[in-house]
């Protein structure tokens, strides 16, 4: 394993180093970081309704695709973001990773596929793994702050949007096919993706695509897998006689995704629906018991789409967009329960023509799902059979007035949570959220923003009627059925520079949140596992994002960029007594070197994060670490008539042995340890 490692980070380091000596000028020349991102804030956000780019969003957005995409692409969609501005990923293990944004995750972050949610289990606990993959996207999105006049309740926090063209919108001009083969060492993980797409008449489109993962090691680390004197701060009682040194035992997975879809384009739109099925295996990281079980979570996903755009040359209406998903979902957790969800949504947005300076979208939106976890060995119900509907309207609005752009949005959402096992425990909640933006582009170079919002969320069913033991988080866990809903108070400042020489961008937040849901630990056990309840308290939360890039050099085909970044999230409890929001970020602060020429281009990218000493009650602190990353890669236009993509990455070089603040089972579970992965994709 160490020779593999050696060879590949020797490539890295040669590619990063020696590019210069494999470019040629007749290959397309690599876009560096500065021209980018100016690139970047030209591009349109699918995203939003409303169809704006980046650079004239009233929120802060990043989108990736192409080359920067493929090379972030990860097993798991928290992985692939977790180094993002204002991004983090909740870990767990070598099997999960959910998207932290400013701190919010799980029912607060909402992953999107194509524009519908997954509607898997991920939101409901950090050990239930993303049904997304990110190896498929083409193109990933993510909005940072509120979304919930978007997306509703779930997306308070933040909204990712995972775009795969499984339901084609235009018709291809000829047969394509993509296939690309990945290796990381640092668990023998090996994954395969194939994607075809076609016409099979004028005017119906195809698209099929499948991917395969596998990582049949456990993973590596440097160090040992348990810190039993933190684990001990929410475990008293916890005595560790099993730990490992070098690897976690129980990490390794096995997954497999298939996807099929079919579109009929005309000149004024498109109809078009999708099918997948998407399997997946993983363990948990044990708690340190020789005898202990091995605790796996056994996961299946089918999903039917159907999507549909139709333009009009004349009325109000310029254009309708509808979607609709069905998906049913079910997990295992080893002997132990059984998570079953069925879910419909459906979506309609209609954006208007202009009247006067005023342009917009009005739409609706329908939620239905029936969830339950059963504990298989006794027939009874940690969560009963529950259903839950949400119904919403929303509008939002935008116009120019004078130098400044400004925009105003209202949601009305009716969310009703009836469990079918529980007399009279039917729950009606009407979120309404509200927000106001405006842009100032004070020249060519200088914009400034701000925004404020007034966000809504009822609270999920697991938050209410959740009662048992959970395996996989080893907590007794405890809903609360007189839960309100969570109302967040929320102000965004934005600034932005960008010139010849240097792009710069701030973002600063802060929110006040009023009965804000939280899961926390009592410090009591029940059947000797910790307890866990979900407890309502005010919040505040405050925070910055900043990102600097300086052109340093450009001679001949030779372009050196210097990205400086940092962000920071800072989460409060305020009740009878003051606290700390568990699993929060820790400050975060670094740079990235890069450097093109031609088609190479290769980068160099080191991360301080600070000690995380506000753990949250009867959590542990979680030390400061630094990480150390390579990544080259080598893009030829036209290799015998295909787009060739090849590129290798050294991960964690100075092999610490870190853990990851955000995650629940960061004490059983560090960061991977040091790793090369290589990788090659082919375009037809």
């Amino acid at each position: 394993m160490f020779r593999i490692f050696k060879s590949f980070t020797i490539l890295v380091l040669l590619g990063f180093l020696f590019s210069p000596a494999f470019a040629e000028d007749n290959h397309r020349a690599t876009e560096n970081p500065k021209e980018h991102y100016n690139i970047h804030l030209k591009e349109i956000v699918v995203s939003t309704p409303m169809r704006e780019t980046i650079a004239s969003s009233f929120k802060p957005v990043t989108v990736l695709h192409d080359e920067e995409l493929r090379l972030k692409a990860s097993s798991t969609i928290g992985e692939t973001l977790k180094n993002e501005l204002g991004v983090n990923s909740q870990s767990w293990g070598n099997g999960v990773g959910i998207p932290v944004i400013r701190g919010q995750h799980g029912p607060r972050v909402r992953v999107l596929s194509n524009g519908l949610g997954n509607n898997d289990a991920s939101q409901m606990s950090p050990d239930h793994a993303s049904t997304t993959s990110p190896v498929l996207a083409e193109r990933i999105e993510i909005i940072r702050g509120p979304a919930t006049l978007l997306y509703g309740s779930g997306a308070i926090g933040g909204v990712v949007n995972v775009i795969d063209n499984r339901i084609p919108d235009k018709i291809p001009e000829k047969v394509g096919a993509a296939f690309e083969q990945k290796y990381n060492s640092v668990s023998n993980d090996h994954s395969t993706a194939l994607k075809f797409e076609g016409k099979i008449h004028p005017k119906l489109a195809f698209h099929f695509d499948g991917f395969s993962r596998e990582n049949k090691n456990h993973m590596d680390i440097s160090g040992d897998a348990i810190d039993a004197a933190r684990a001990q701060v929410g475990q008293p009682d916890l005595v560790v006689t099993d730990n490992t040194n070098g690897f976690v035992k129980n990490t390794d997975s096995d997954e497999i995704s298939a996807t099929a879809g079919f579109s009929w384009v005309t000149d004024s739109g498109f109809f078009g629906f999708s099918y997948n099925v998407h399997d997946r295996e993983y363990g948990s990281p044990p708690e340190g018991s020789a005898d202990a079980e091995q605790a796996r979570i056994e996961m299946e996903h089918k999903k039917l789409d159907l999507k549909s755009e139709w333009r009009f040359s004349e009325g109000f209406i310029e254009e309708i967009r509808s979607k609709l998903s069905f998906t049913d979902y079910q997990h295992n957790e080893g002997t132990e329960a059984l998570f079953k969800k069925d879910t419909f949504e459906g979506r309609i947005e209609m954006p208007h023509r202009s009247i006067g300076n005023v342009d917009g979208v009005f739409g609706v939106q329908v939620v239905s799902s029936m969830f339950s976890a059963e504990k298989t060995e006794d027939n009874t119900y940690s969560v009963p059979v529950t259903k839950s509907r949400n119904f919403s309207a929303f509008v939002q609005e935008g116009f120019n007035i004078g130098v400044t752009d400004a925009e105003i949005g209202l949601r009305v959402e009716n969310a009703t949570v009836d469990s079918h096992n529980t007399k009279g425990s039917e729950s009606t909640f009407t979120p309404i959220s509200i927000s106001a933006s405006d842009m100032w582009k004070i020249d060519d170079q200088n914009t400034v923003n701000i925004g404020v919002t007034r966000s809504q969320r009822a609270p999920q069913v697991q938050e209410l009627f959740f009662d048992g033991t959970h395996e996989t988080t080893r907590t007794y866990e405890r809903g609360n059925p007189n839960l309100a809903m969570e109302t967040s108070y929320n102000a965004d400042i934005g600034y932005k520079f960008n010139s010849s020489w240097v792009s710069a961008e701030l973002n600063l937040f802060h929110n006040w949140v009023d009965d804000y849901i939280s899961l926390q630990r009592t410090g009591a056990t029940v059947g000797g596992s910790p307890e866990t309840l979900y407890t309502q308290n005010r919040a505040t939360f405050m925070g910055y994002e900043a990102q600097f890039i300086f052109h340093l050099m450009e001679r001949q085909s030779n372009d050196i960029d210097l990205t400086l970044f940092s962000d920071y999230t800072r989460g409060r409890l305020h009740g009878i007594t003051d606290a700390d929001v568990s699993q929060m970020p820790p400050l975060r602060w670094g740079f990235q070197l890069d450097h093109s020429q031609g088609e190479w281009n290769s980068n160099l990218r080191l991360t301080r994060a600070e000690k995380q000493n506000s753990g949250g009650p009867h959590e542990s602190n979680t030390p400061a670490y630094l990480l150390l990353n390579i990544a080259t890669h080598y893009h030829v236009d036209n290799f015998h008539n295909t787009d060739l993509l090849v590129y290798a990455k050294g991960n964690n070089l100075l092999n610490k042995n870190y853990r990851n603040s955000t995650s629940f089972l960061r004490n059983f579970s560090p960061e991977p340890g040091i790793g090369a992965e290589i990788g090659v994709r082919i375009t037809y």
